[in-house]
Order: C-alpha cells, then sequence, then structure tokens
C-alpha cells in the first residue's frame, strides 16, 4: 500500500480534506447566528460520515466567522477534536483605510494570527499551519523564528505552504528547522498547468502557467503533501452551468458523466478520483457547506483506486482539448 506524505510522517490523516471556507454564514460582519453554527455542524458530520478527518480553515475565511462556528461546534462537542486533524492558513491581510490588500509573513503577525485562529477555534494545539500564499516580501530567517516560538509554546505542530513554486520552498525551508510538510495549490481537471512543466499556456482554460517548474517532482521528493483547493474546478463538471462553454469543456464534462454512470458512480467521485488517481497521492480540499454535494463526494477514494490508465488519460486528453504529442 502507498502512503500519503503526511501519513509517512506519522499524521494521521484522511485522503480527502473538508475545506471550511462556506462555513460561518457569508463574507460579512453580520454576527455569527445559531443556525450559522447548526449549518456547520451539518456539514462537519457530513463529512466524519464519509471517512473525512481533516478540516482546512483560514483566519480569513468569512472573516473569522468560520473559525468561530467550528469553534463553537467544538465547544459543544468536545469529542469531535481527537477525531480531527485541524489545519489552518494565515499571511492575508485585509484593506485598512488606505492600506491595501496585502500579504504578512512577519514573526508578530504570524504569531498574533495564531494566537487568534487558536482563540476562534476554542483550542490549545494547531496540528498545522500553512502560510497563505507567497509574500514577495518574506524573509525567511523571521518566519523561522515565528515557527520556532510557536512550536517552543505548544501552539503548532506542524508548517506548510500554499501556491508556493520550488524556489520559493527551498528557500523558506533552507532556514526553517522543521520540515515542511504541506503545499496547498490550485488542482483540477480544467486547471492543468502544475501537469505542463515546459508548457507555455493551459489549453484548456486559457490561463498562464504559474506551476511549470516541477513542483510535484520536487514535492515528492521532499515528501510534501500537495493538497489540491478548488479540486471540483468550482462545480463546472458536476452540475454549474457554464455560459460559453468551450469544445474541450464539453467533451470533457461528456466523458465525467459517462464514465459515471458507467461505474455507477457520482459527478464528483469521478472528477476527484482523476485528481487522486496521480502517484503524487494529491489530497483534494472540499471547499462546499453542502451535505448533499460532501456525500457524492464519498467514493471518490475507490474511484481513484480502480481508474485505468486509460481512463485517467482519456479525461486528460479531453480537458487539455488537444491530442497527445
Amino acid at each position: 500500500m502507498k502512503y500519503m506524505p503526511l501519513q509517512q510522517r506519522q499524521i494521521s490523516t484522511s485522503r480527502l480534506v473538508f475545506g471550511c471556507m462556506g462555513l460561518g454564514g457569508g463574507w460579512n460582519q453580520t454576527p455569527v447566528s445559531e443556525e450559522d453554527i447548526l449549518s456547520a455542524e451539518r456539514a462537519i458530520d457530513a463529512a466524519l460520515s464519509i471517512g473525512i478527518t481533516m478540516f482546512d480553515h483560514a483566519d480569513i475565511y468569512t472573516f473569522g466567522k468560520a473559525e468561530k462556528v467550528f469553534g463553537e461546534v467544538l465547544k459543544r462537542r468536545p469529542e469531535l477534536r481527537d477525531q480531527m486533524v485541524i489545519q489552518s492558513k494565515c499571511g492575508i491581510r485585509f484593506p485598512e483605510g488606505e492600506i491595501p490588500n496585502r500579504y504578512d509573513f512577519s514573526k508578530e503577525y504570524i504569531v498574533e494570527s495564531v494566537d487568534g485562529i487558536l482563540t476562534r477555534l476554542g483550542i490549545e494545539q494547531l496540528d498545522i499551519l500553512l502560510l497563505h500564499r507567497p509574500d514577495p516580501l518574506m524573509e525567511p530567517e523571521e518566519v523561522a523564528e515565528a515557527f520556532d516560538l510557536l512550536v517552543k509554546a505548544g501552539k503548532v505542530n506542524h508548517f506548510g505552504v500554499s501556491n508556493m513554486n520550488v524556489a520559493q520552498l527551498k528557500l523558506l525551508q533552507n532556514d526553517c528547522s522543521t520540515p515542511l510538510v504541506v503545499n496547498q495549490l490550485e488542482m483540477n481537471l480544467q486547471k492543468l498547468d502544475w501537469l505542463e512543466a515546459g508548457v507555455l499556456v493551459n489549453q484548456a482554460a486559457g490561463t498562464n502557467v504559474n506551476f511549470a517548474d516541477g513542483i510535484i517532482e520536487y514535492c515528492r521528493l521532499e515528501n510534501v503533501q500537495l493538497q489540491a483547493w478548488s479540486p471540483l474546478a468550482k462545480g463546472i463538471y458536476t452540475g454549474v452551468e457554464v455560459a460559453q462553454p468551450s469544445e474541450a469543456y464539453v467533451k470533457t464534462k461528456q466523458l465525467v458523466e459517462e464514465m459515471a454512470k458507467k461505474k455507477e458512480t457520482t459527478l464528483e467521485a469521478i472528477v476527484l478520483g482523476w485528481l487522486m488517481r496521480h502517484p503524487a497521492m494529491i489530497q483534494p480540499v472540499i471547499g462546499t457547506a453542502n451535505v448533499d454535494r460532501i456525500q457524492k463526494c464519498e467514493d471518490a477514494v475507490r474511484q481513484a483506486e480502480q481508474m485505468s490508465r486509460e481512463e485517467w488519460y482519456a479525461l486528460y486528453v479531453a480537458s487539455r482539448g488537444q491530442l497527445m504529442p
């Protein structure tokens, strides 16, 4: 049996992650309501019911309310904490007056952010802390000092990053005494940059390549867990209507539907299964609070295990909008 990088580091976790961005009642300043808490509890229970044990947060999600409602659920049902691996992210700062949106990897801000995260979640220790996107002004030595302080204080167990390329990871790891255990990237059937090393344009999505520098291979070599945010591509293959569908999109969606029907499974399981079939043992982060949609992801692990090379490449070629060279 092949194990995920996190499992190889003795971090017990599920193949799927529940992303908590949809919890908390929306991106507004409306106070958390009882219904917001109950909605979060239903989503958490749905995730646990399909075997998900890892929960992904960020201090900015719904302006902190996502962590607050999650913390309220844990307060009412403290036994759930022992069933979970909880990670959160920090480093993004919203505009303040004339000060613009920005990143902040300063030691003071990282430490202060973790204190806020722990307070909102109502827990004493975060299993994993991720730096939320790269900060162009990052001082690796300063980040390393923050990590050391948090470990010594017993506030964080492990560290990782999101959306970093190979050079950024190497630069940061060079100064950190603790290994970086996660890199969270946007990965799905539509966004194929991460597979296209050396290719200048993503044929299917028409976007510039961000991760064509061997990031997959580097993370595999260094035992860094790759997590995929937006693994369902915002639902475009599983029910969301696309205004101006490309030929590649139409072919891919049709193929996903045919596979799901043939295998008697859900569209979500096929899309996630394709991603998880990759030998890097990619860990998708499901970002929905809809109980029905969460449950439709349950069969993804089985589909990943059963997906043949031919089926994987059929989806790959269809989504690229071209034949293999």
